[in-house]
């Protein structure tokens, strides 16, 4: 009764707009206090959670994906993918999608897939005709591969959790990830079609083709590196991102010659805020679930669901919508460290998947941001197109039932899932 109360406060306290760091951290203090317990407990959870190895593949992915977007990768991304699907009905809008499925394997981030492809797409989709409108509300959308198609920092932080290794979690990504480039295509396709939004107007040659796949040829290779590294042994998966890092500076320095010393100093410290903002969540929220699981508010959880259901897929069902209307209020990484920790020890008892869980898990909260009113991949894209969310909303509808349809498949049919994975025991 006393988790249930607190769980409720932080979500009130949320709601009126207090930071979800402050939120989870005072209100934590404040059971820590009325149960006797010294306040130091929650300077060494906050330093516990964050004093962990596997950590610290999150500020190098994140550098990684800065180096490769001033290091010139996404402009020469959108190059290929146009000569592979701009010729089609909406080619642009095809474009996007493709183009953001080939940088998700390299940011591993939803806002930063949105906002390199959506700093190049919208003001190309708008001066050819497309909806400013529709332009936001698709690249917004084409940013949730990001933390699907590995490498993955949602996916990094579960493992680091539940235990599960990331480099099979990496590879549960893949299948989903293609799964939702097709679903979006869907709608986008027509769309495109009642518009009359149109592609370039020839079929690019395949000797445009091939010169754009040269142009972008050390940019695919990165994905690759990174996972076949791991599958081979070469490096762990934390170590992968230190590679990733140094790959892309490599890269854009010495090869494109688009990244500057001068750029360096701005990109380490957008890099180092970012890290702090996912650092503190993960420390705050793992004070919280600590405190939750110390008051066996797993144990209560699981006895609940139980007594609702003994059913699978009634439990996956409760999971999603939970998720699902968390995600619109609350961010990616802090809903992942509050609800992975109660949710884990129930899917083991129903016999779920940790990895299969794991994607689940990534994919209903991928979804969460591009749900009002904290869809963050919506303020991005929104900013670049100059429009409103509101403005956005109707565009939005068909995307977001498309991804819908791919949480549906990943949920209830595992081996979407658990296919790659087992293939490399």
């Amino acid at each position: 009764m006393f988790s249930a109360v607190l769980i409720v406060i932080v979500f009130l306290t949320i709601m009126l707009g207090v930071p979800i760091t402050f939120a989870l951290g005072l209100v934590s203090l404040a059971g820590l206090l009325i149960k006797g317990l010294p306040p130091i407990v929650l300077v060494q959870r906050l330093f516990t959670a964050v004093d962990s190895f596997p950590l610290v593949a999150i500020p190098l992915f994140i550098l990684a994906g800065a180096l490769m977007s001033e290091g010139g990768v996404s402009r020469r991304l959108v190059r290929l993918a146009d000569a592979l699907v701009g010729h089609l009905p909406g080619g642009l809008a095809m474009v996007v999608i493709v183009a953001t499925a080939f940088l998700s394997a390299v940011t591993g981030s939803a806002i930063a897939a949105a906002a390199a492809i959506g700093g190049i797409m919208i003001p190309a989709l708008t001066s050819q005709g497309y909806s400013p409108r529709f332009s936001a509300a698709l690249v917004a959308s084409a940013g949730t591969m990001g933390p699907i198609i590995p490498p993955s920092i949602p996916l990094v932080i579960y493992g680091v959790i539940t235990g599960t290794s990331i480099a099979k979690l990496f590879l549960s990504g893949f299948v989903p990830g293609i799964l939702m480039a097709i679903a979006l295509s869907v709608p986008a396709y027509f769309t495109s079609v009642k518009c009359g939004y149109r592609g370039r107007a020839t079929k690019a040659s395949l000797r445009e083709v091939l010169d754009a796949l040269k142009d972008a040829f050390l940019p695919l290779l990165s994905p690759i590196i990174i996972i076949g590294g791991i599958l081979g042994g070469f490096f762990t998966a934390t170590e992968s991102a230190v590679v990733a890092a140094a790959f892309t500076f490599v890269l854009g320095f010495f090869f494109y010659r688009e990244l500057k010393l001068s750029d360096l100093p701005r990109v380490f410290r957008d890099t180092a805020v970012s890290t702090g903002t996912v650092l503190i969540v993960l420390g705050t929220a793992s004070v919280f679930t600590w405190f939750l699981t110390v008051q066996q508010a797993p144990k209560a959880i699981t006895e609940f669901l139980m007594s609702v259901s003994q059913s699978k897929l009634v439990l996956l069902m409760l999971i999603n919508v939970i998720l699902l209307f968390v995600g619109t209020f609350i961010d990616t990484i802090s809903a992942l460290t509050i609800f992975t920790p109660l949710f884990y020890p129930v899917a083991l008892r129903f016999g779920v998947d940790p990895i299969h869980l794991g994607m689940i898990i990534a994919v209903n909260l991928t979804i969460g941001m591009i749900t009002p009113p904290l869809g963050v991949c919506l303020f991005v894209s929104s900013n670049i197109a100059k429009v409103t969310l509101s403005e956005m909303l109707n565009d939005l509808k068909p995307l977001l039932l498309a991804l819908l349809v791919v949480l549906v498949l990943v949920t209830y049919i595992p081996e979407i899932t658990l296919f790659l994975p087992k293939l490399f025991p």
